[in-house]
């Protein structure tokens, strides 16, 4: 329940997040008379043209739930507009964006901020809480539930040993039962192992955990050993941190974008940095889009060939389209990008790490 709460609150603050960064297009209602009533300029229009604030301004109760849902609900009408480019021609969006068609359209930051607080909403309202997995009572749990699941491995191989003896007063062959009995006190072992509270032989720690490693920075060696003691907390430390500086991966992909087209001059950095916003934002929507899909019972197999297809398709279309490029160029072009994709995302990952573990 709290997930869900936590999901709905992460969403609509996302979008009034993103409301805020948003500029206007088209809202006004009615021409105010008078002086503005922020920065005092006279009004010759529904919106003050020194400051842009609204003519009218809204001083009841009712007021304020009007804004969270114009903010949740409306996103100016223009996520309607930009939602099905981004998906199907995410290249057209990005070129006329940055060629200035900018209240048609979402912008790509304001865009960004949505998706990122809508995914997290999502991954929370599916997954629960991490600090309520990592508690206490929740560990208790998955010990009662790790024992039930021994328990039922330790019967199905009882069972399949009695099969065997009849194999074998038969005359029978028993390779099929030997192969399935192996693979089941595989399985009861590895239960065995990975179950909360349990040691490995040796009385150690859970073989996740990472011990006897000395890095000889001071802070990160007692995150370390922080970490060994209270891994879920590191895991929610994590999580936490990939949400509030999920932002850095626009300025950590923009250079490797930019190094694609070096030699052509009229594109600049701003230019590569709509590109990469907007195709972050397309593809946390993947991400959610994919989460879902699990939810209503799509195979592991379909989600797994999505993620394997639609980046690169998605990549390929952008680059093609804002770029106006050739298919080869845009076909090799798309190749780097992945590369590059990859070598942005294991840095983000490990600034992340380095941050939780020594902070």
């Amino acid at each position: 329940m709290s997930g869900d709460i936590a999901a709905a609150a992460d969403i609509i603050t996302g979008a009034l997040t993103a409301r805020s960064v948003e500029p206007s297009a088209g809202e006004g209602h009615g021409h105010g008379d008078g002086l503005c009533l922020n920065c005092g300029t006279r009004l010759i229009g529904a919106h003050c043209h020194a400051c842009g604030q609204p003519a009218h301004v809204h001083r009841s109760i009712g007021a304020i739930g009007h804004e969270i849902a114009h903010g949740v609900f409306h996103f100016e009408g223009k996520i309607w507009r930009t939602l099905p480019m981004l998906v199907t021609r995410p290249g057209d969006l990005t070129r006329r964006y940055i060629a200035g068609e900018r209240a048609r359209f979402v912008s790509p930051l304001a865009l960004f901020l949505f998706t990122v607080f809508l995914m997290f909403a999502t991954i929370s309202a599916l997954g629960g809480d991490i600090a309520e997995i990592v508690s206490p009572e929740s560990m208790g749990r998955n010990v009662v539930t790790f024992a039930r699941g021994i328990d039922k491995a330790q019967s199905k191989l009882e069972l399949l040993e009695k099969r065997r003896a009849r194999q074998v007063a038969a005359g029978e062959a028993t390779a099929e039962t030997d192969r399935d009995i192996r693979a089941l006190r595989t399985t009861i072992d590895a239960l065995k192992r990975t179950q909360p509270g349990a040691k490995t032989q040796a009385g150690d720690d859970l073989p996740f955990t990472i011990t006897n490693f000395k890095t000889g920075w001071a802070s990160l060696d007692h995150g370390i050993d922080k970490a060994n003691k209270n891994p879920g907390l590191a895991l929610y430390k994590l999580q936490s941190s990939a949400y509030k500086y999920s932002w850095l991966l626009i300025p950590l992909s923009t250079p490797f974008v930019a190094l694609l087209f070096l030699w052509r001059r009229r594109f600049g950095l701003y230019d590569h940095a709509i590109f990469v916003t907007y195709s972050l934002a397309f593809m946390m929507l993947m991400v959610i889009a994919l989460m879902l899909a699990g939810v209503v019972g799509l195979g592991g197999g379909w989600i797994a060939l999505a993620v394997l297809i639609v980046p690169p398709l998605h990549m390929y279309k952008q680059l093609k389209g804002a770029y106006s490029l050739r298919r080869f160029s845009a076909l090799w072009r798309t190749v780097a990008l992945l590369v590059f994709a990859w070598t942005a995302l294991l840095a983000f990952v490990t600034l992340l790490l380095l941050h939780g573990l020594t902070d």
